[in-house]
């Protein structure tokens, strides 16, 4: 039984982008499909897609490198942990790295970005960082 299937989600993108693949499938879920859809909003991923399936449906995404072959991604880290849940609010949202990076925040309002959540003034779980 798996604890926490964002924290694998999150590995199996930073092992794809270690052996440098091109196309990633990751078990489906509703965050899991927020998450992946804050990363294409927010330009690190090409695109993804809910791939309907048997026995269960998966999320295909693209990752997405530079021309000279440089991650996108070069840092993904899971912030709230099952043991430890992390929440902010809108004023304690700091910028990642400058605002080079983002945190990913699970909101009444969805899964948004740090720069949404900040625009919409709303607080949430920080579920992870990424530069």
């Amino acid at each position: 039984m798996m604890t926490d299937p964002i924290a694998d989600m999150l590995t199996r993108i930073r092992n794809a982008i270690k052996v440098e693949k091109v196309i990633l499938d990751v078990p489906y879920s509703k965050i899991k499909e927020g998450v992946v859809d804050v990363l294409k909003r927010e330009g690190y991923i090409w695109s993804y897609q809910v791939v309907e399936g048997s026995p269960a449906n998966t999320i295909r995404i693209q990752l997405k490198y530079s021309n000279s072959g440089e991650r996108v991604i070069r840092s993904i880290r899971k912030i709230s942990k099952p043991g430890r849940r992390c929440y902010a609010s809108p004023k304690d949202l700091k910028p990642v790295l400058n605002g080079l990076g983002i945190y990913v925040l699970s909101t009444n309002k969805g899964v948004i970005s740090d720069r949404e959540a900040r625009e919409q003034n709303v607080g949430g779980e920080i579920i992870c960082e990424i530069w």
